[in-house]
């Protein structure tokens, strides 16, 4: 069966993740509601947004949803039996996909590299223009003002004599 997603949602009493699709052989709008079991304040996101997307009673109504919003979904189902407001999940959330430029990505564990690293790959999927976009341009040149005098390295002063 063809569908595509359109709205992807939860509902948190009792938990599920409803997917508003649109049936492309007959054209109609539907609604799936997929119950979340067995998950608790104490439950990863991540495997649980995996699990979801791998059911295979749920796997072919799930191809368009990608895993991150799968697993922000379950972050606001988690933050919901913490106690939390929305907008403190949403603060949470925020923290979480959002890379600082002035964070030391050496000092990270395995784990949190590789989060870090998809979230600048999804980000930069994102932003890129494909030769199919409307405001593609084909190699554009760009010069950058200059504030201050660049210095020079006393590397690439020396002479290649010296070597």
């Amino acid at each position: 069966m063809m569908c595509t997603a359109k709205k992807c949602g939860i509902r948190f009493q009792p938990p599920a993740i409803i997917l508003i699709y649109e049936n492309e052989t007959k054209g109609k709008r539907r609604q799936r509601i997929m119950p979340v079991r067995n998950f608790s304040k104490f439950s990863d996101c991540n495997r649980a947004a995996e699990q979801l997307k791998n059911n295979p009673r749920h796997k072919s109504y799930l191809e368009q949803v990608s895993l991150r919003q799968l697993e922000k979904l379950f972050i606001f189902l988690r933050g919901y039996l913490l106690g939390q407001s929305l907008a403190e999940t949403m603060e949470q959330i925020q923290r979480e996909t959002t890379i600082d430029p002035e964070e030391d990505l050496n000092k990270l564990d395995d784990k949190e590299l590789a989060k870090r690293k998809s979230i600048m790959d999804e980000l930069f999927e994102k932003n890129q223009k494909k030769k199919d976009d409307p405001d593609f341009v084909y190699d554009i040149e760009v010069e950058f003002p200059q504030d201050e005098q660049l210095q020079s390295c006393g590397w690439d002063t020396e002479s290649a004599d010296e070597f």
